[in-house]
């Protein structure tokens, strides 16, 4: 199951025009769910002549029981938006508090739409 974490899902509906990778091929384990990728999406929105470009920065983790991706950040951030919002995760907060909201927010998702035995 995929589950998408985003204010207008369809903003999201292509392929990202950047990526940087966090974590791949990973057995790193959250809460019992064994997480394989993580990376960061980056969706251009629109471009302002003032502002510069409207970017849309995204966490997607693949884990062994589904995949989730969510909104990180968003707005008019510069050409190097996703590189400086990577090295600021890398450098201050650290990927596993990023992987423990996510799988988080996968787990409360799934437990709520799965049906009752």
């Amino acid at each position: 199951m995929k589950v998408i974490d985003v204010v207008s899902p369809e903003r999201i509906n292509k392929t990202p025009d950047k990526i940087i990778v966090l974590l791949s091929s990973g057995n790193f384990v959250e809460q019992g769910y064994v997480v394989k990728n993580v990376h960061l999406n980056l969706y251009m929105q629109k471009k302002d002549e003032n502002l510069g470009p409207y970017s849309l920065i995204t966490l997607y983790v693949e884990t062994d029981k589904g995949e989730i991706e969510m909104t990180f950040d968003e707005g008019y951030r510069g050409k190097n938006a996703l590189e400086e919002t990577a090295s600021f995760l890398t450098t201050h907060l650290g990927i596993s508090s990023l992987i423990l909201r996510s799988v988080m927010q996968l787990k409360n998702t799934l437990q709520t739409t799965q049906k009752p035995d």
